[in-house]
């Protein structure tokens, strides 16, 4: 009689569950610091423009400093993601730390349109190297059988960082520059990285083995790894491109159908946060637990498919459907579900393309990447927003989604294969 299967984390060790609580953290504020801009632009822009807030000023420049800051994102991605691989996890994981803590909390001191785009700009550098660095060290420390729960698990906890934004705008109110001293405090997180955390032995391996550590030439020089470079940053582009020009836009629409139904502007201001920052983020942080689950199962591929679709889908329901309220309470967290389930995905995917001496370099080529090419949407949103309705901007927007089963097409598949070694 066959013995009954284990679960997943019956032997994952008390030190593999110390690195993704330190990852996780890492990746919660990592959140906190991207999300904090997008839910206190308003009153921050109004404040150093002298405008009143929604402003149609103050909302170009939030495009362009959301576009500032994928820049950033993609830069540091791509210069700590090397680095990560040449030096090693920890110390990166340091460093990229402190890069987005520091210069979010002088931000409090911004007085100037270009204080705020290069501080954004210095934000991303580290927001966008952390999640490398940790996604990587997360699949190299557990076990094959227990990685695709633990990356899902991984990324889900940024759930946090988003809901913990969301209420210190919701509690700041107009006094934006406080909302960013509390950016400082994940700088304290870097004490338990130097003394916790080592370096995977994989790494050590592949270190003293003599490959090209980081190296870009390596990572595509090598057909196998570019088409996965390459690929995997199409895809990324998808999702962040979704991301910032449809997911973040459920807060204006909810915004817009307040208004409509007469209720002041303040209070449909707050509500519209609190649907999407709270409730639409809330079905996120389902579906990002529930993908690794679902790619351990069903395969990574299906799993992606099976949610660009259901995305599409749902974001014609939420652009379309709703003349209440309580309706958009319904939809946003199917849609979070959905929409955003998928960017769990990426830190279980991409680390599973690329081998040892490359694993932090080609997947943050990927994620970073990718966040260059979804750039121009924010501009090409804000364009779309100009011509039509609201709801047909995002709803046209959202057929980004079904780009991503084409490039899905000629990704691999990587379910129940080992870390590749070169």
């Amino acid at each position: 009689m066959n013995a009954p299967p284990q679960k997943w984390y019956s032997s994952v060790t008390r030190y593999q569950w110390l690195v993704l609580i330190i990852a996780s953290l890492g990746w919660v504020f990592d959140t906190f610091e991207g999300q904090l801009f997008n839910l206190t632009r308003g009153a921050m822009l109004a404040d150093i423009l002298g405008v009143q807030p929604g402003d149609p000023a103050a909302k170009r420049w939030g495009d362009i400093f959301l576009a500032i800051f994928l820049a950033g994102g993609t830069l540091g991605g791509l210069l700590f993601g090397s680095l990560g691989d040449k030096i090693g996890r920890k110390p990166v994981m340091v460093l990229t730390i402190l890069f987005y803590s520091v210069f979010s909390g002088l931000t409090y001191f911004a007085t100037e349109l270009w204080h705020v785009g290069v501080l954004r700009f210095l934000v991303a550098m580290g927001v966008g190297g952390e999640w490398a660095v940790a996604a990587a060290l997360v699949a190299e420390i557990f076990p094959k059988h227990a990685r695709t729960h633990a990356g899902g698990i991984f990324h889900a906890t940024g759930v946090l960082g988003t809901w913990l934004a969301t209420l210190t705008a919701m509690q700041v109110g107009s006094e934006w520059r406080f909302a960013y001293l509390i950016g400082v405090i994940p700088a304290l997180l870097t004490l338990w990285v130097r003394s916790s955390v080592k370096e995977p032995d994989s790494w050590q391996e592949a270190r003293d083995s003599g490959r090209p550590m980081g190296s870009f030439s390596d990572l595509f020089g090598d057909a196998r790894w570019r088409k996965r470079a390459l690929l995997g940053m199409a895809l990324a582009a998808v999702g962040l491109g979704t991301f910032w020009g449809v997911c973040v836009a459920t807060q204006d629409l909810t915004r817009e159908l307040l208004l409509k139904l007469g209720v002041p502007a303040a209070q449909a201001q707050k509500n519209s946060q609190f649907a999407y920052g709270i409730i639409q983020v809330l079905g996120a942080g389902i579906g990002q637990l529930c993908f690794g689950p679902l790619c351990a199962r069903f395969g990574r591929k299906r799993s992606f498919v099976v949610m660009h679709v259901l995305s599409f889908i749902m974001i014609l329901a939420v652009c379309y459907l709703p003349t209440a309220y309580w309706h958009m309470l319904v939809l946003l967290p199917i849609f979070g579900f959905v929409s955003l389930s998928i960017h769990a995905g990426y830190a279980i995917y991409f680390p599973e393309l690329f081998p040892n001496h490359l694993r932090a370099t080609g997947a943050s080529f990927c994620f970073n990447a990718g966040r260059i090419i979804a750039a121009p949407m924010l501009v090409f949103s804000g364009y779309v927003k100009t011509w039509t309705t609201l709801p047909n901007a995002i709803a046209l927007l959202g057929g980004l989604f079904l780009v991503g089963l084409v490039v899905l097409a000629f990704l691999p598949e990587t379910k129940g294969e080992d870390l590749p070694e070169g």
